[in-house]
């Protein structure tokens, strides 16, 4: 028995609905990085959304569903990177290649719960408040411990019932995602929309649907030029074919008993005879034959075709939608903007508050007060509207690290708006061309810095709102500066209250169990990075960043407290046993691997530098040759050798060797090196500045105060100068330190009675002749020789000169010589220097000059030299220069002398 029925049976979704959700079931496939589409498409009843792609579309994308599959493939070699640098370690290589299979089985596992990595990575589109065209805000939240969940807040009298989800129910799936439903309230006197799915649109200048067309008007016209006579019977009964076919098998002509049902053809014959006699349907629905009622759906190709070359009503659809002036006259939002809201849990354990693990917004505690999340949804004449585009990436940069809190004068926390106004011109004055900040996102106390993240995917209150952090952001690119955001994804703050520690109660869902999941020495929590909705949670946190506040670069701190079991407290020799053995978590590295391509591959102008203080090996190699990633590591031991020398090495026993082997540290990464001579480290937790040290104890009435100021004054532009010109592609300062900022860094706590007097700087002291302006004008000329002459972005220099008889380092980098004399007495009057080409060269800076606060020794008549024929340092040519104690001089060449 077969039966069929020649009509439209229309049941299209939105291709986003299925692919938008955290854990839709979709077929494994290897990573494919789309960009979101805003169009919508149509679909016929049986069509596949993702046949209807470009040929080329698809070939390019079933080239990068099989790249990686195979270690043996084109292009990917688990251990590449060390047959490359000439190492032979078998333990290593072996490590590496158990790694890439973890991170194969990673991506294998999540790409059966999401459509591709851009999804994985876009997880805040979907979890939080958001707001949703049909008069609603969904919000949605992961907790797979929880039993019940609702939202409580002030705009529901908190109430545990009145908004809420339960298990077992819509509201809550399989893998712990809980969705809840805030309708927005009808005003009084109003009448609910006729159709129940009514869109509108939140901005106001878009308010085609205010125009007076009604929606029965604009479905008469797409159907009268879509379809064709009596294919829209569907659209007012659109169970006509199923009630017929259930009459025909079931009815009183059909068969009385299951002996008198012949066998039934396959659906493929019964069509086939159906058409002999019909001729071709469009959609016809055909019972399966099975003995519950499944029925295919058959489009016959042609016309399918003909409905694809017609424009499909849903562009039509479009023009049903009300603008948001209509919406604010007929309703009223279900959450507020501006509400304090909280998500409420009944657990096993009992009933618990959080605050939203995707809140945007939080207000911490205050006062005794319990933290909340601020839903914020400003309107659209509140919101910011960017202006100026993200600046080109430089070939080398020049980070100025910054703390927006300490960014005043006065005592008391600044504010973003502040620093937008006063900090922004300082900085592009100064010659930098990127901002690193640190203590952005959203934090456990003032006193942490920002270290103690509560709050992922929020800007910190205690400085403004995010339309103010936009402000800032969207200024500093039209500056040039690039803005670089420190990433604490290397723990969390251990806090239950408004942090991620025990969220779901009785399943400490994104940390790991007993002593893996606290951080040994600080007190924090230590991530579950093997975890598919762990990543989620921490990848969508990178992307969100990039895409909400244009963020163009990370810094990750601390991935030595991650890579390692010990937290990166341990010895290091250098030995590669040491980065292979059991203390190594193979699960963070695998999260760094997914970081930085899933970054790349989405925002290919992105920047991530590393942190790690053990140079793990391949931090900056391609993920694909074993590598991790990254553009850029962090030379930490550079700061460490200058304070040890400054508060524990008497000057004259000072090693140039050891400083030249610090800085260059391994040449064969060195291109990829972020160098500093002090950041924030040197200045916080107790501990001095660089200025602190050298000018700190100088006593103004005694005898030796000239001498000990040109000490300090001396020592403090030559470290910089070396540090910045003889390593990598990069070199960062903290806010302040370019000038010799005289205190430290001492946040409000109780052991200083919660003082703010040294959280803040001093930017007076640039308004007035001294040390200070004097050293600003140094490290603003050493900013502007990199600018003009692109130090950083040359190769790595040729270091031919260290002596540590004489405390002379010279080396030469593209066209110019740097010559250093750390001697803290000795001055050299005809010092011989090799250079390889001969000619004339001449001083374009010189650290003794008495507008740097220097002595001014060196004439003008000495700041040009030509080269003697004479064999030094292994170079055929030489220069004789003056060198006065504590100075240093950078020649360039000026013209080329054929012998």
């Amino acid at each position: 028995m077969s039966s069929t029925l020649s009509i439209p049976l229309g049941f299209c979704f939105p291709p986003t609905v299925a692919t938008s959700f955290p854990h839709s079931q979709t077929k494994p496939q290897n990573v494919t990085f789309q960009r979101r589409k805003t169009t919508t498409k149509a679909c016929a009843a049986s069509e596949n959304p993702n046949q209807r792609q470009n040929p080329k579309q698809n070939q390019k994308e079933a080239k990068t569903k099989n790249a990686g599959d195979d270690d043996g493939e084109k292009g990917i070699n688990p251990a590449g990177f060390l047959a490359k640098r000439g190492i032979s370690h078998k333990a290593f290589a072996q490590f590496l290649r158990e790694r890439y299979k973890v991170l194969k089985d990673m991506k294998d596992e999540i790409l059966k719960r999401h459509e591709n990595f851009m999804i994985l990575a876009s997880g805040f589109e979907l979890l939080g408040m958001h707001r949703h065209p049909e008069h609603r805000v969904d919000y949605m939240e992961w907790a797979p411990g929880a039993r019940y969940c609702a939202i409580i807040g002030d705009f529901n009298g908190w109430s545990p019932t009145e908004d809420c989800a339960r298990e077992h129910y819509f509201g809550h799936d399989d893998f712990g995602y809980w969705f809840i439903i805030l309708q927005d309230k009808l005003r009084e006197g109003e009448e609910p929309d006729k159709y129940y799915f009514q869109m509108y649109n939140y901005v106001d200048d878009y308010d085609k649907g205010d125009s007076g067309v009604s929606v029965e008007e604009l479905i008469k016209k797409a159907n009268e030029k879509y379809w064709q006579p009596g294919e829209d019977r569907f659209v007012n009964n659109r169970f006509e074919g199923p009630v017929k076919l259930y009459e025909q098998i079931f009815g009183p002509n059909g068969p009385q008993t299951i002996e008198d049902i012949p066998d039934i053809p396959d659906p493929e014959t019964r069509y086939k005879a159906w058409a002999a006699e019909h001729g071709p349907s469009p959609t016809a629905a055909i019972d399966s034959g099975k003995e519950y009622d499944i029925y295919n759906v058959i489009v016959d190709p042609q016309w399918q075709e003909k409905i694809r070359a017609l424009e499909p009503p849903v562009l039509y659809w479009f023009e049903t939608r009300k603008g948001r002036k209509a919406w604010m006259k007929k309703y009223s939002p279900g959450i507020p903007h501006g509400s304090k809201y909280r998500v409420y849990f009944n657990t096993a354990n009992g009933p618990l508050e959080r605050v939203p693990a995707w809140a945007t917004y939080v207000q911490p505690e205050v006062d005794g007060r319990q933290a909340c999340a601020i839903h914020w949804e400003p309107s659209p004449e509140q919101a910011y509207k960017w202006k100026n585009m993200s600046p080109k990436v430089p070939k080398s940069l020049r980070i100025y690290e910054a703390h927006v809190g300490i960014s005043g004068s006065e005592p008391k926390i600044s504010s973003f708006n502040d620093f937008t106004d006063k900090v922004l011109p300082y900085i592009k004055e100064a010659g930098y061309n990127a901002i690193q900040l640190i203590g952005i996102v959203e934090h456990k106390d003032y006193f942490t810095v920002g270290y103690r993240v509560t709050n992922f995917f929020a800007v910190s209150s205690r400085y403004g709102t995010p339309e103010d952090f936009k402000r800032l952001v969207d200024e500093a690119h039209g500056l040039g500066l690039l803005i670089i955001l420190e990433i604490v994804h290397s723990y969390a703050a251990a806090d239950e209250m408004v942090g991620l520690s025990m969220f779901d109660g009785s399943n400490d869902c994104f940390f790991r169990s007993g002593k893996r999941g606290q951080h040994k020495f600080w007190g924090t929590r230590m991530f579950k990075y093997g975890d598919p909705d762990v990543l989620h949670f921490l990848l969508s946190n990178l992307n969100w960043w990039i895409v909400e506040y244009q963020i163009d670069g990370f810094q990750f701190h601390s991935v030595s407290s991650m890579m390692y079991t010990h937290n990166g407290f341990a010895s290091f020799t250098g030995e590669l046993e040491e980065y292979c053995n059991q203390y190594v978590d193979k699960d963070a590295l695998v999260y760094l691997i997914l970081a930085n391509e899933i970054l790349h591959s989405l925002h290919p102008n992105i920047i991530t530098i590393a942190e790690d203080a053990t140079f793990y090996p391949g931090l900056c190699e391609p993920t694909s040759q074993g590598g991790l990633g990254f553009d850029y590591y962090v030379n930490l031991s550079v700061p460490d050798m200058w304070s040890t020398f400054l508060e524990s090495v008497p000057d004259h026993e000072w090693s140039m060797t050891k400083i030249v082997n610090t800085l260059v540290s391994n040449r064969e990464h060195a291109d990829k090196m972020l160098m500093y001579a002090e950041n924030h480290n040197q200045s916080i937790s107790g501990r001095r500045s660089f200025a602190e040290i050298l000018f700190g104890e100088i006593d103004e009435n005694s005898n030796h105060y000239k001498e000990s100021l040109l000490r300090g004054s001396s020592l403090h532009k030559i470290i910089r100068l070396i540090t910045l010109t003889i390593g990598g592609r990069a070199y960062l300062n903290f806010m302040g330190n370019e000038f010799g900022h005289p205190k430290r860094v001492e946040f409000p706590t109780s052991s200083n009675n919660n003082s703010y007097l040294l959280a803040n700087r001093q930017w007076d002291l640039l308004t007035k002749d001294g040390v200070h302006r004097d050293l600003f004008a140094f490290d603003k000329d050493m900013m502007k020789l990199d600018e003009n002459v692109k130090v950083l972005s040359r190769n790595i220099p040729n270091i031919h000169h260290v002596n540590d008889s004489s405390m002379v380092i010279s080396y030469i980098r593209g066209p110019l010589l740097f010559i250093f004399n750390f001697h803290p007495k000795d001055s050299y009057d005809s010092y011989s220097i090799g250079v390889e080409e001969a000619g004339e060269y001449q001083i374009i800076l010189n650290t003794d000059e008495i507008k740097y606060g220097g002595q001014g020794i060196l004439k003008e008549e000495q700041y040009f030299l030509k080269t003697i024929s004479r064999r030094v340092d292994g170079l055929r040519n030489c220069l004789e220069v003056s060198l006065p104690s504590r100075t240093s001089q950078v020649y360039k060449l000026r013209r080329i002398l054929r012998i």
